[in-house]
């Protein structure tokens, strides 16, 4: 088949989200000027340099507050600060309830049972049970182009200040151990995807041909 989106598909479910896979998952925490903690998966993110290290991740518009933003944008906007906290098979359900739509004055991480940790470099606080953070300062958002307001995107990179890794997943040869990490990524529709020793595998790169 083929269409123009802006046409629409005519298919039971929009198939792009399902077209675009796998895809890491931001489990972005923040926190507002008054120090109220929020944390929210997006499926829209990644990384996007090596140097400095940067991610990206993209925001919805959201459905509760008068303004039309999500809590983690608002916070990110006013505070310039955010952390990324790994997601892998043991957070999964955790991460699945901290989607849950809640009023701005609502802490997702007490409310799924989280602990939160001190960062070091910025105020946003760290998911204790996930192995990896990503400490990031705000470096530009960017709103995308849509004629439908109820489709309002707005990217936001992050220079990546701070990495904590635990040292379980750290191998002799100071490599990361991607299977024991056993990261979860989103699919399309309701489903999701694992990597395991059993799905890793290894290509060496060409070197330059003349």
């Amino acid at each position: 088949m083929f269409y123009e989106p802006k046409d629409g598909h005519g298919l039971s479910k929009n198939p792009f989200n399902s077209l675009v896979v796998p895809r890491p998952i931001g489990w972005i925490s923040s926190t507002d000027k008054n120090g109220v903690v929020n944390l929210a998966p997006y499926s829209f993110f990644n990384a996007t340099s090596y140097n400095p290290p940067t991610v990206m991740f993209s925001a919805g518009k959201g459905q509760v507050e008068d303004d039309g933003r999500k809590d983690s944008l608002r916070n990110i906007l006013e505070t310039g600060e955010f952390v990324h906290n790994f997601t892998n098979w043991d957070t999964r359900e955790a991460m699945n309830q901290s989607s849950a739509t809640t009023s701005m004055d609502v802490d997702e991480m007490a409310m799924v049972g989280l602990t939160p940790i001190p960062s070091k470099l910025v105020k946003a606080p760290r998911v204790k049970e996930t192995p990896i953070h990503f400490e990031c300062k705000l470096i530009q958002t960017v709103d995308l182009p849509n004629e439908n307001p109820n489709n309002k995107y707005t990217v936001v990179f992050g220079e990546v200040i701070g990495i904590h890794i635990d040292d379980d997943f750290i191998l002799p040869n100071g490599e990361i151990d991607i299977a024991k990490l056993h990261p979860i990524s989103r699919m399309g529709y309701q489903d999701y995807s694992e990597v395991t020793s059993e799905t890793v595998f290894t290509m060496e790169r060409p070197g330059f041909r003349e």
